[in-house]
């Protein structure tokens, strides 16, 4: 098998070291000089154009687009609308809006182009291995990639969802969930900084980790960044938001679904531009260990908040 591989930022060069575990051939493509330098190391050819990647391709051709959402990801499904023919296949594996997944699968199949919008989970640690894949997009198409799918994910870790912004639909869904999942960590270690017990954050989520009924991958994040920073004295509590919880309330509002959770834990984030608690410290902590999201450092407590 063989793809096209757009975008080597985190997300891009981990998924084309996962591809190139599995024998899987990949030609790559970056608008930055060092990032096609570097992808050399998974044997993955790099080139400097996505005319050059197109061409590089034999028909018919499976090009996977892993850059920002939004108007890096147009201008890319755009350009692709150009010079790839009838019968080749586009994934759109980031964060995008479902409905502009529902419009860029319309604009390409004007041309007789088949597209995927694909949820994708796991991090950085899922994209280099067993990842997580939400697909949706033409059924009659999804044969051709799914060996790709089955070789990248973990077990049981790929799901076709249905038509077109289905896949990312479901990614939005995802992250509301995972906004809400982080907040309430985050404010369970805030009561522990101010309760009169001096716990070993590290020590805690550990434990918590190993048969209590909140262990999870979140909480095993959770002490990985506490083994860094025992009371996250290093960095803000601001817990930036990259979008996927506010589409998910906005839906959530269209529907007239109440989702108090996810709703509370996305007008949080919002607030903790304004106030550093340890909440925020921890949410922004769980982000930068899973996703590698910045954070914003700080030389010490705030204001004395946080024991």
């Amino acid at each position: 098998m063989q793809v096209g591989m757009v975008g080597l930022g985190k997300m891009g060069m981990n998924l084309v070291a996962n591809m190139r575990d599995h024998d899987i051939e990949v030609v790559a493509f970056d608008l930055n000089d060092q990032a096609r330098t570097e992808v050399g190391q998974y044997q993955a050819r790099a080139v400097a154009s996505l005319d050059a990647l197109v061409m590089s391709l034999a028909s018919p051709r499976i090009i996977w687009s892993m850059v920002p959402a939004g108007k890096p990801t147009d201008a890319t499904i755009n350009q692709l609308a150009k010079l790839l023919r009838p019968g080749d296949i586009v994934i759109d594996g980031g964060n995008s809006y479902y409905q502009d997944s529902i419009k860029r699968s319309q604009l390409l199949a004007e041309e007789g182009i088949h597209f995927f919008d694909v949820g994708t989970s796991g991090g950085m640690a899922g994209a280099r291995a067993n990842g997580n894949f939400m697909i949706g997009g033409d059924q009659t198409q999804f044969a051709k990639i799914e060996p790709l799918f089955k070789a990248i994910a973990a077990p049981g870790g790929y799901l076709y969802t249905g038509p077109a912004g289905s896949g990312h639909y479901l990614k939005m869904v995802h992250n509301g969930i995972e906004y809400g999942m982080m907040q309430a960590i985050g404010e369970g270690f805030d009561v522990l900084a101010h309760s009169p017990y001096d716990y070993d954050n590290e020590a805690v989520a550990k434990m918590w980790n190993n048969g209590s009924v909140i262990r999870s991958w979140l909480m095993e994040l959770a002490g990985n960044a506490f083994s860094d920073d025992a009371d996250l004295e290093k960095i803000q509590g601001i817990m930036h938001s990259s979008g996927e919880g506010a589409w998910t309330v906005e839906e959530a509002l269209r529907l007239h679904v109440a989702t108090p959770v996810i709703a509370s834990a996305l007008m949080m984030r919002y607030r903790s531009e304004a106030a550093d608690t340890m909440t925020g410290k921890v949410v922004a902590a769980l982000r930068n260990q899973f996703g590698g999201h910045a954070v914003d450092p700080t030389t010490g407590k705030h204001d004395g908040q946080v024991k």
